[in-house]
């Protein structure tokens, strides 16, 4: 049996954002990955938001289709920076961006 509280609009909950900020990052890396998703604003949030441009005193929810769920969690997944390849920054100066 579905956890009815999991549940939103059609979505299984994903993560919370503190922030709007952090929501719209998650929002944007989601899409990017054609993983539609939805914020649920708790409290004041959504007007807070509307107001004032964000807001930083409610989280916010994030929602994804079932199906996707595992999809979802893999694409926002935090990447240790210790991990990345190192860059040599001096060689990008020979790069023509350009053409």
């Amino acid at each position: 049996m579905k956890d009815k509280e999991n549940e939103w609009r059609g979505g299984v909950y994903l993560c919370t954002a503190k922030t709007s900020f952090e929501a719209d990052i998650f929002e944007s890396k989601l899409r990017s990955e054609n993983i539609p998703c939805v914020k649920r604003h708790r409290g004041a949030g959504n007007f807070i938001e509307i107001a004032m441009g964000a807001t930083i005193t409610h989280p916010i929810e994030i929602y994804v289709p079932e199906k996707l769920l595992e999809d979802a969690r893999n694409v926002i997944i935090a990447v240790p920076l210790d991990e990345c390849e190192d860059v040599d920054f001096e060689q990008c100066e020979d790069v023509d961006f350009e053409g």
